[in-house]
């Protein structure tokens, strides 16, 4: 799992925080800011937001224009699979779930699909870990 978070880590740039936040206190927010503050490329989605940490707010996955590397979800676990579902026909490359986010039916559908998966982990610690 380690290897594979260090490659998920490493070739994601443009990562699609769902579920995201405009609350400055809340865990979304916090691990977005963060990513961006790192160089990642955030693009938030959230149907009741148009704008957090300066950038457009997505209703869904499809709405976003042009490729996704990552879907980093702060969702509950209840409700991950029709992002899972949606993060496969956009044709994202990797998903994550992140701390208190599990779920099994997503993680067999993703990895039918190919899409490696991360479950139940902080994105955040997990780049602080490495240094990042």
């Amino acid at each position: 799992m380690e290897a594979e978070i260090e490659r998920i880590l490493s070739e994601s740039r443009t990562v699609a925080v769902v579920g995201i936040s405009d609350k400055p206190d809340r865990p979304s927010h916090i691990v977005a800011r963060y990513l961006k503050e790192r160089g990642y490329r955030i693009i938030p989605v959230n149907p009741l937001l148009s704008e957090v940490l300066g950038e457009k707010v997505y209703k869904s996955l499809s709405e976003i224009p042009g490729k996704v590397d990552l879907v980093d979800v702060f969702r509950k676990s209840v409700n991950v699979l029709p992002v899972a579902e949606e993060a496969i026909r956009v044709g994202a490359r990797f998903f994550w779930m992140q701390e208190g986010v599990t779920s099994e039916a997503a993680r067999e559908l993703l990895a039918r699909a190919g899409i490696p998966v991360v479950m139940d982990r902080c994105m955040m610690k997990e780049l602080a870990k490495r240094g990042g």
